[in-house]
């Protein structure tokens, strides 16, 4: 059995005081000025130690409060009240709503997994990954536990292109040679965010991490430099186009991912002049079509796919496609042709939570890639002033490398001990034995067409008796 792949973590505060979700109201008018005020009684002193953070304008009452109530329940003229941080509802977009940014917070400073203690308090059904449940029948055997080692849980995953059957001399040589293959501890992978206050510090930081972690960190090729040689079998450079021939053109990294442009056996060529011994990935937007480009290049050659959704995990062109839809299409594709185990298929975009990345392989995906919940571990709020030439708020672009590495390698750690739970309850051993194991969950449409569809359709003022 191999040795088994445990990633330690650290706490990491934050650099920021963080914005909660809730702050303390306490109107002073009409106060009995009481001899033994309630505030004086708080067991957690967070009156007494109540100060104003003037550079960021935060008082500190809100972030030391444990929410015990105490003070709100025993105010006998009811002056003091818990209410909903305006700044916490501001956070974020619909994708990554205040809550996941929350807890993302939460993961890359403990690198614990977060405990609602209440149980599952969002929808149960949705776009995306969010109308599909997974199988936890397994959940009720005790032994089932990889986080702390009572059954050993896999989660490596192998990268490019597995061999259908070996060939051997007389003499037990293997014949042929064996295409190139990589395999990581990890089947999530990093690629740096599309904005962000990001300067050579913060790349080097999660290069760092990709390291520690012995997984991928993909970024353009203008942003690899010499600063990055430690880490370089761990970086993967992103071109657009097809690479240039001579040595110039070639890389030192396993692994160079492309756009394409034009057919695929021309972008075949042209990388395998630059980069003939290495593995390759090609990059494919999600949009209508994408399993029929798809399985022409794996035809010409290419055995790394990788499927890119937009921001929200929607395809591009306005398409009402999801990511977890598309890797089922590539995922199908590819089993109906036979030349499924001839690629290794990676999906990146939208993902934000750790959930999400088991229902990506169940879907068919053989790893995943995540860039801005890397982004929000820094302490990033998705307000987007970047975007329009502001300064940061949280100053992310000048935190350290090793500050950056700490936080994302938490992030990863929670990310992978949820897997290994997922995994658990599911009765699933191995990340690879996961792909397309869809047996194992339950997809919204599908219940609801089993439930409703005998019923038939009804019409509009047609009136159920």
């Amino acid at each position: 059995m191999p040795k088994k792949y445990g990633i330690h973590t650290k706490a990491t505060p934050h650099r920021f005081k963080a914005i909660t979700k809730s702050g303390i109201i306490a109107w002073e008018e009409g106060c009995l000025k009481c001899a033994v005020c309630v505030k004086k009684r708080c067991v957690y002193k967070v009156y007494e130690n109540r100060g104003l953070d003037a550079r960021q304008m935060v008082d500190s009452v809100d972030n030391q409060c444990m929410n015990c109530l105490r003070c709100v329940q025993g105010c006998p003229k009811e002056l003091i009240h818990k209410s909903v941080n305006p700044e916490y509802r501001s956070l974020g977009d619909d994708h990554y709503s205040p809550d996941i940014i929350a807890k993302l917070w939460y993961q890359a400073e403990t690198g614990k997994i977060p405990v609602s203690g209440a149980g599952y308090p969002g929808p149960f059904s949705g776009q995306g990954f969010d109308g599909m449940w997974t199988d936890m029948s397994e959940i009720v055997r005790p032994t089932r536990d990889g986080i702390h080692g009572r059954e050993y849980i896999s989660t490596a995953v192998d990268l490019g292109k597995k061999l259908k059957h070996l060939r051997f001399h007389t003499d037990g040589d293997l014949t042929g040679d064996m295409p190139p293959l990589i395999d990581i501890p990890l089947p999530i992978m990093m690629r740096v965010p599309g904005f962000g206050s990001i300067s050579g510090e913060t790349i080097k930081g999660w290069a760092m991490a990709a390291r520690r972690l012995g997984t991928l960190l993909f970024l353009p090729r203008e942003r690899v430099h010499r600063r990055l040689n430690k880490a370089l079998p761990f970086l993967v450079p992103e071109i657009a186009g097809k690479p240039k021939k001579g040595p110039r053109g070639g890389f030192r990294t396993r692994i160079v991912e492309i756009t394409p442009e034009g057919e695929g056996e021309e972008t075949f060529e042209a990388v395998n002049e630059a980069q003939p011994a290495g593995l390759w990935a090609v990059r494919l937007p999600l949009k209508e079509g994408v399993e029929k480009t798809a399985l022409s290049l794996v035809k010409s050659g290419v055995s790394l796919i990788h499927l890119e959704a937009g921001y929200g995990g929607k395809g591009f062109g306005g398409e009402d496609i999801y990511l977890r839809d598309g890797i089922r299409l590539v995922h199908r594709a590819m089993v109906e042709e036979g030349v499924r185990d001839e690629m290794t298929l990676i999906a990146g975009g939208g993902i934000a939570m750790a959930e999400q990345v088991a229902k990506a392989i169940l879907c068919g995906a053989d790893a995943v890639v995540i860039d801005f919940p890397i982004l929000i571990a820094l302490e990033c709020r998705m307000c987007r002033r970047c975007t329009k030439g502001l300064s940061c708020p949280v100053e992310i672009e000048k935190a350290t490398p090793a500050w950056v590495a700490r936080r994302t390698v938490n992030l990863m750690a929670a990310w992978h001990n949820q897997l290994l739970e997922v995994m658990g309850a599911m009765g699933i051993r191995d990340a690879r034995r996961l792909r397309g194991e869809v047996g194992r969950a339950m997809f919204f449409e599908d219940m609801d067409e089993a439930t409703f569809g005998p019923l038939g359709q009804g019409k509009e003022g047609f009136e159920l008796e």
